[in-house]
């Protein structure tokens, strides 16, 4: 056991490390599940509604394909085929880029090197985060199960949806920890892993979208099993034990790849680069593009499937919802005289927008990751002044944020318009609905941009600025707040265009704000230390 030596430091000093960043990811996930519950409860009182919503999924497949099928004629199956996969996704995720950031990566950077150097055996990083994310998955499902309990939802098919989410994300986590031990680089590990997780869900979006011909392939995949446990509908409790099972499976895997490896290194081998850079890397600008563009690819091509299947569901899910008086409420608040698909798409946007904050803020915390890792310093050595190379990421990561909306604009207005029969004016609508977003995604950037550049040690605050846009998105959706305290969130001041609002002042406000608090991380980056003091 002696490549076990260490692992509790190891674990106390991820809890530290993550101390904000680990409550704040499991918050956004728990509160996901508990609006998702509440919206549901409140609003689908009679069988009735509830039989008109399974009549309306089982007639589409491409809303089984994004949600699966509901399993009985309840609430609580309402709630578990609403979120199982949002969760799952969320949740699995973070599970997976956590133990990538707490094994590859730090062992890349060198940080691991130094650890290693006292009294610390082979395998405690890995061990160490595996625990940690383990056991972070199963407290948030047991939170989840307690939370709906107390919503009256029934307790075994509470426990059940708490579970399931909590062991898919562990299978991917497991999966996680294998490819770290792959590669030596960061970077492809978490494609890798990546790749595995969209194999995954595909696997179980095809088996669910194809009825029976297809559905064995729901039995190949974690996520399919996150949906089989059935939670509300005759839960199948044996169906955990496939979890544990392909835990255990990656986890070996893991483990054996890391003793048959040598430190630093990974199983493939690294390919030498070329003796000289190429013209293309002769400035900071396209150092930031090289470095980032694997990154926006993913995000791109990730969207691109989630637009198409929003353009496919929407007539589908405003069927559903807009003969619920309560959500037809919900509607007239985004506006009226629009198509009910143009209100569940602005629905989608409305959910869909603090997400790809999240890449807003990582491509920018990248100059903070260039910091630590003391790759700013050889670059800054040379006739690069600093305001370039920060500037450089900033044109980057803005210009990102852009395509990522763009794509999911182009996608769900093509899917849309299909549905509609007028792709063309249809693509054109909205995109620029979802280009909208974009002022908001640029000021939760410039938000880390401008912590970078004054207070770097607190750079973590731009994921907690996310977490607060997030809770006051939510009771927003629940109406637990006023509209006063609903409009420090940036997202408040987007324009909803596909439901009749137009551009006015706080648009081009929010666009201003982030251009201020760009200027003031640039000017403070120029005065600070570089080391981050």
């Amino acid at each position: 056991m002696k490549a076990l030596t260490g692992t509790g430091s190891i674990i106390r000093l991820i809890l530290r490390r993550d101390r904000i960043a680990l409550p704040a990811w499991l918050g956004i996930v728990t509160l996901l599940g508990v609006s998702v519950a509440a919206t549901f409860v409140q609003g689908y009182a009679t069988p009735a509604e509830i039989q008109t919503v399974i009549r309306e999924t089982a007639s589409s497949p491409a809303t089984e394909a994004l949600l699966g099928p509901v399993y009985a004629p309840n609430v609580g199956a309402l709630v578990a085929w609403r979120w199982t996969m949002q969760g799952v996704i969320v949740l699995g995720l973070f599970s997976l880029f956590s133990v990538i950031r707490h094994t590859r990566a730090e062992e890349e950077s060198g940080h691991s090197e130094l650890i290693g150097s006292t009294a610390i055996g082979r395998l405690a990083p890995l061990s160490a985060a595996l625990i940690v994310i383990f056991s972070a998955d199963l407290i948030l499902g047991l939170v989840v199960a307690a939370l709906l309990i107390g919503l009256g939802l029934p307790a075994a098919g509470a426990l059940a949806l708490g579970l399931s989410v909590a062991g898919a994300s562990w299978v991917a986590a497991a999966a996680a920890g294998a490819a770290a031990q792959v590669s030596e680089h960061s970077g492809t590990a978490r494609g890798i892993a990546a790749a595995v997780f969209i194999l995954f869900y595909m696997l179980r979006s095809l088996g669910d979208a194809g009825g029976i011909s297809t559905g064995w392939l729901s039995w190949l995949s974690p996520f399919g099993w996150a949906r089989l446990t059935r939670p509300f509908a005759g839960e199948r409790w044996w169906l955990f034990g496939l979890f544990v099972l392909a835990t255990g499976l990656f986890t070996i895997l893991a483990y054996v790849l890391a003793a048959r490896r040598d430190f630093g290194v990974g199983l493939l081998p690294s390919r030498m680069g070329p003796a000289a850079a190429s013209p293309g890397l002769r400035s900071p600008l396209a150092l930031a593009w090289r470095l980032q563009r694997g990154t926006l690819l993913g995000w791109a091509a990730g969207f691109a499937v989630i637009g198409a299947l929003l353009g496919l569901v929407a007539t589908t899910v405003s069927n559903m919802l807009t003969i619920n008086p309560s959500m037809q409420n919900f509607f007239d608040r985004l506006g009226v005289g629009t198509q009910p698909g143009e209100l569940v798409l602005t629905l989608f946007f409305v959910a869909f927008g603090p997400v790809i904050a999240i890449y807003a803020i990582s491509a920018v915390l990248d100059l903070r990751n260039q910091e630590n890792d003391g790759l700013a310093d050889p670059i800054l050595a040379a006739p690069v002044s600093r305001l370039r190379w920060m500037s450089g990421y900033l044109l980057v990561a803005a210009i990102g944020q852009a395509i990522v909306l763009a794509v999911l604009g182009l996608t769900s207005g093509w899917a849309y318009g299909l549905s509609q029969g007028n792709i063309v004016q249809e693509i054109g609508r909205v995109l620029g609905a979802a280009l909208a977003y974009l002022p908001a995604v640029w000021l939760m950037g410039a938000i880390a941009a401008a912590l970078f550049g004054l207070l770097p040690r607190l750079t973590v605050g731009s994921w907690a600025a996310l977490v607060v846009v997030v809770f006051l998105e939510l009771f927003w959706e629940l109406q637990q707040i006023s509209r006063t305290v609903y409009d420090l969130s940036p997202y408040a001041h987007v324009p909803r265009l596909l439901v009749g609002q137009g551009l006015d002042w706080r648009f081009f406000g929010l666009i201003a704000v982030a251009i201020l608090l760009v200027i003031a991380g640039l000017a403070g980056f120029k005065r600070r230390d570089v080391i981050g003091n």
